[in-house]
């Protein structure tokens, strides 16, 4: 499942999404709408929905959405076989990055201070990838890498923030991350 970041809907992540089916994957979108950020109801509405999916669903996060598919797994780690995170805030202050003051205006409380308990820095207990860009220009990249121990990956890739579901480096990067420690998918015959 492929979760948008802020202001952000399923359309976002289409480009991303036809590369997984296209690798064999079932590529489902967050069917939520609009990511206008995090709301008291978001958890549980994002658990039902993986609950729904097939009995292990990757969770593939852009900025916002990955601090959300991190929280999911913490949430049920029975649940979820990997979390990649694409330019994804998970460390450090929540302020550093370009977006936190009309993230603020648009949703009503402080960005440190959303209206759940989360500790965005602690580590899920599934395998964890994240997807970091020098050149994000949105998010600083030691906020999207994290310190040892917050995430089991750090994949750098050349790309804008707006770029990691559109570009084939970024593309190519979700892929291996899917594919690390598996088998790969099977081709479908031509």
């Amino acid at each position: 499942m492929v979760i948008p970041g802020f202001l952000a809907g399923d359309p976002f992540t289409w480009r991303l999404r036809r590369t997984l089916a296209i690798a064999g994957y079932r590529a489902e979108g967050w069917k939520l709408g609009i990511n206008r950020g995090v709301r008291p109801d978001l958890l549980d509405r994002l658990t039902a929905r993986i609950d729904r999916l097939e009995p292990k669903v990757v969770l593939i996060g852009w900025s916002l959405g990955g601090l959300y598919a991190r929280e999911l797994a913490k949430l049920r780690p029975e649940r979820v076989d990997r979390v990649i995170t694409l330019g994804s805030p998970f460390h450090g202050d929540p302020r550093a990055n370009h977006a936190w003051r009309l993230y603020e205006l648009v949703n009503r409380h402080p960005v440190d201070a959303p209206p759940l308990q989360v500790d965005l820095a602690a580590k899920p207990p599934v395998p964890t990838f994240a997807l970091w860009s020098a050149r994000d220009g949105i998010v600083a990249p030691a906020a999207t890498r994290g310190l040892p121990g917050e995430s089991d990956v750090q994949i750098e890739v050349d790309c804008h923030h707006t770029d990691f579901c559109t570009n084939p480096r970024a593309l190519a990067a979700i892929l291996d991350a899917i594919n690390a420690g598996t088998a790969p998918p099977p081709r479908p015959k031509p």
